[in-house]
């Protein structure tokens, strides 16, 4: 579906009406998607809850942007149901996001239990509080692409493949994707809406970038720590192929799916996948060119290991379902991606990280 200005510039201007005055919650509110959620909710004008563990560290987009104060900040582990269930009753979210996650692959090899009980329990506590909070209209489960059986095919995925995963985070994500879907069965089934009340909705997004991410074993930090320290960039797997997106291309599909399946329940109550168009497709050694060309500076080393852990070299999303039922589709293109995510580590020291992510936001808000 091609919008034209005037019919986009309607869709974001019903969102951002939708959002003003509603309570939402967000776990994983500290982390690099959900801060930049949780700017784009402020902006829109929602009373939002946060619920999540403490910031990694003193420079995560959710430090430097100082948005705890303009929110209810709570800590808290995804883990402990009772503590879901009281913070639900207490404060009587209409939206969950639910976003909190372990959600490194290399990481989910030393830790695959841990990795599997976050993931896939701390989901099932997170419906299970939806389920015992009655102003709850919509809770938005966010996976992974990753969650697909990857058969390193060039087809790309849909909405419908099956489900799997090689090392146990993709695996933890495949298994919340089907207890997402029991749940919705058994609980929150549309024949029996009236008695619950409640959409239950999927989103799987493809590799996500953009300022303010300091994860280990993610490019852009990778490349961002190198470049700070003057060294070259090790890339581990140059030749893998992902479909890369900026952080807000997902988070806007999202917040519109929020608002469509909170309207009509019964159409939106699904899974869906959120990705770039085919053009930007990349290789890591290619998001790495454009990082250096765009910083303008630096080198990169090719440090690949065959004895390296597992990881896909090959994963691609087909985001037709969105384009066409929901009207979403992506505004940037992969240059214009990493120019703005390269421009927020450029200038996160020389001015107040809320103004630029905000400046951010608004400049995305109307791109065509």
């Amino acid at each position: 579906m091609e919008l034209r200005q005037g019919s986009l510039e309607k869709l974001v201007k019903m969102v951002e009406n939708f959002y003003k005055g509603k309570t939402v919650l967000v776990t994983g509110h500290t982390g690099f998607k959900g801060s930049w959620l949780i700017i784009w909710l402020l902006e829109m004008g929602a009373r939002v809850i946060g619920y999540s563990l403490d910031p990694v560290s003193e420079k995560d987009n959710f430090v430097l942007s100082g948005i705890g104060i303009k929110i209810v900040d709570l800590r808290g582990d995804i883990r402990n149901p009772d503590k879901l269930k009281e913070v639900m009753s207490t404060y009587q979210p209409e939206i969950v996001f639910h976003m909190a996650a372990q959600a490194l692959v290399r990481l989910s090899y030393e830790i695959p239990a841990e990795t599997y009980d976050v993931n896939l329990i701390g989901s099932i506590n997170v419906l299970e509080a939806i389920r015992a909070t009655e102003s709850v209209r919509v809770g938005i489960m966010v996976t992974t692409d990753k969650c697909y059986e990857n058969k390193e095919q060039i087809t790309p995925y849909t909405e419908t493949d099956s489900l799997g995963g090689y090392d146990p985070y993709s695996s933890s994500k495949a298994a919340c994707e089907i207890a997402i879907v029991s749940w919705r069965n058994s609980f929150f089934n549309l024949d029996q809406f009236s008695k619950h009340g409640k959409a239950i909705v999927s989103v799987r997004a493809g590799n996500v970038i953009g300022g303010g991410d300091w994860a280990l074993d993610r490019i852009i930090p990778d490349c961002i720590r190198s470049l700070e320290d003057n060294k070259p960039i090790e890339i581990r797997s140059p030749k893998s192929i992902r479909p890369w997106q900026h952080v807000l291309e997902p988070l806007g599909g999202y917040l519109l799916l929020a608002k469509k399946a909170y309207e009509d329940p019964e159409k939106y109550s699904q899974a869906w996948n959120f990705g770039p168009n085919v053009d930007a497709v990349a290789t890591v050694w290619d998001i790495a060119q454009l990082v250096l060309t765009n910083y303008g500076e630096g080198s990169i080393m090719d440090v690949s290991d065959p004895q390296n852990v597992h990881e896909a070299k090959l994963l691609l999303l087909d985001i037709s379902k969105a384009k066409n039922k929901l009207g979403w589709e992506p505004r940037l293109t992969l240059d214009e991606t990493i120019k703005l995510t390269v421009d927020w580590y450029k200038r996160y020291t020389s001015m107040p990280v809320l103004d630029l992510c905000l400046e951010q936001i608004r400049y995305y808000m109307k791109k065509r």
